[in-house]
């Protein structure tokens, strides 16, 4: 049992270290090659991809193809395409065209955001084949994903790859790695649920029905709201640090020289607020929580406006810490709040229409949304008005927790069977 957890570990921890190697530095290297402009286009292709691709893909493992063998060629065709990406901006240098890299990377992201959920799929058969029980053994092991995620934000950073197209090199290389690694997998039948999907089932159209419940709907709405927030920090927050080595006082001080390993504190946050959310939702609720949530982000957004890399580095650091609690509190205790308040016979396509609206339509949103602020507070010569930007995102989100507070009511004892 102790080898297999070990695997399944190990399957994680390069899932997400393909991730990690990218997702908060590639503004930096976008920045740096004239791109700045497109940084909110690059992230809200991930969440565009992730409203169709996951469910296509799943149909895939579920008809046609093993969930173990399906992910392995979606990271060889995801790793090939970032490595292409990494091979046209060294060789384009400063006059990479935008098209050309973002064509390379649209096809990377959209094989390689289905592998999350795969990854989830092939790690419960395994464990459910073991005898063992998803809901006690899983959460030790997906923990090894965010130290993976981490662990190549440190090594991009410590490489001084933070800046340049050799992120995509890595990122490439891992994800050519895991496909070489999904052949020592446990196999997973085709099918292995019983019930084969339908396209309305994979893409959770089913749930739509739950708008017609006021209280569903609010909910639904507000996690695309919430959503918005999502890829602001991973798109812009490098960008922001890196851009006070303009600064003299600022230019030599740590959190300039590495931004990635200031930002992992964000991710070092996030494990760690994993174990906090029993013990929230016991003693304030599941409305509560979502609320501690919805303001985390205006402290998140707040304190990055205000701090700076020397005297106002704690005021980053807070940021950072604040992180895990602004993205756990909301994403997991939503989707128990979606598991304990729908019918059985629809939970999982009303888990579907919950990722749908927070990294699907509102990762997009806000992604592009950001892009517009961030653009609209930039001087002709290049240079970002960063806490008018921060300020704004943080009024935002202001204003979401506080018309979630009066719009939604819900009793914890409310739940269905």
């Amino acid at each position: 049992m102790k080898i297999l957890k070990s695997r399944l570990a190990l399957l994680n921890f390069l899932e997400f270290a393909v991730w990690g190697a990218y997702l908060t530095c590639m503004g930096m290297y976008l920045g740096r090659i004239g791109m700045a402009s497109h940084i909110g286009s690059f992230y809200a292709m991930q969440g565009i991809v992730s409203i169709f691709m996951p469910a296509i893909m799943g149909i895939v493992a579920d008809r046609w193809i093993p969930a173990q063998r399906l992910l392995g060629l979606c990271h060889l065709v995801a790793g090939l395409a970032m490595i292409g990406a990494a091979f046209y901006g060294r060789s384009a240098g400063q006059q990479a065209n935008f098209s050309t890299l973002f064509l390379y990377y649209t096809v990377s992201v959209a094989f390689y955001m289905p592998t999350l959920a795969l990854t989830n799929s092939v790690a419960y058969n395994a464990l459910t084949k073991a005898g063992l029980d998803t809901v006690t053994d899983f959460p030790p092991i997906r923990v090894f994903g965010t130290v993976g995620f981490i662990c190549t934000m440190w090594m991009v950073d410590l490489l001084g790859f933070q800046t340049n197209y050799n992120q995509f090199f890595t990122s490439g290389a891992i994800s050519v790695l895991l496909f070489l690694y999904t052949f020592t997998l446990p196999k997973c039948p085709v099918g292995n649920q019983g019930e084969k999907k339908s396209l309305t089932d994979a893409f959770g159209l089913k749930a739509f029905a739950l708008f017609k419940q006021r209280k569903m709907a609010i909910f639904f709405v507000f996690s695309a709201m919430l959503g918005v927030s999502l890829q602001i920090t991973n798109g812009f927050a490098t960008p922001f640090i890196e851009s006070f080595k303009n600064m003299s006082e600022y230019a030599d001080t740590f959190g300039v020289q590495h931004a990635n390993i200031l930002y992992s504190l964000s991710q070092i946050s996030e494990t760690l607020c994993i174990l906090l959310i029993p013990f929230f939702m016991k003693h304030f609720g599941i409305k509560s929580v979502m609320l501690i949530a919805m303001f985390a982000w205006v402290f998140r957004f707040g304190l990055l406006g205000a701090g700076n890399p020397g005297s106002g580095v704690w005021m980053l650091i807070l940021s950072m810490i604040v992180y895990g609690m602004a993205f756990d509190f909301f994403n997991i205790s939503g989707s128990l709040f979606v598991d304990q308040t729908t019918d059985s016979s629809m939970r999982s396509s009303a888990q579907g229409l919950f990722m749908l609206m927070t990294n699907g339509i509102g990762a997009t949103i806000g992604s592009l949304a950001a892009q517009m602020v961030v653009t609209s507070h930039t001087a002709e010569n290049g240079v970002v008005a960063w806490p008018a930007c921060w300020y704004t995102f943080s009024a935002y989100a202001l204003v979401v927790g506080v018309l979630f507070a009066f719009l939604f009511h819900h009793k914890d004892e409310e739940v269905k069977k």
